[in-house]
C-alpha cells in the first residue's frame, strides 16, 4: 500500500474543497464535502498511478510530508 499526503483547501468562492497531491504532478480533484474530497483523492491517486503504470512512467514515492505554516505579513 502506498501513502501520500493530500492538501485540502477550502474553496471560498464555490464552496467545497480543492485537493492537491504534491508528490504526484497534476494529480488534483475537488468535492463539496471533506469526506467526498478524501474519497475523490483516493480515486484520483489510483487513476494517476494506473496511468503512470500504463505508460511505463516512474511512480513517485512520498518523500516527506510538507509543513504548512501560516505567517503574518505587514501591510
Amino acid at each position: 500500500m502506498r501513502r501520500y499526503t493530500i492538501l485540502l483547501t477550502p474553496d471560498l468562492e464555490e464552496g467545497g474543497y480543492v485537493v492537491d497531491v504534491p508528490a504526484l504532478p497534476g494529480c488534483h480533484t475537488q468535492a463539496d464535502t471533506l469526506e467526498d474530497a478524501i474519497a475523490n483523492a483516493r480515486e484520483a491517486i489510483a487513476v494517476w498511478i494506473r496511468s503512470a503504470e500504463k505508460h511505463g512512467e516512474e511512480i513517485p514515492e512520498e518523500q516527506a510530508a510538507p509543513q504548512v505554516i501560516t505567517i503574518d505579513v505587514a501591510g
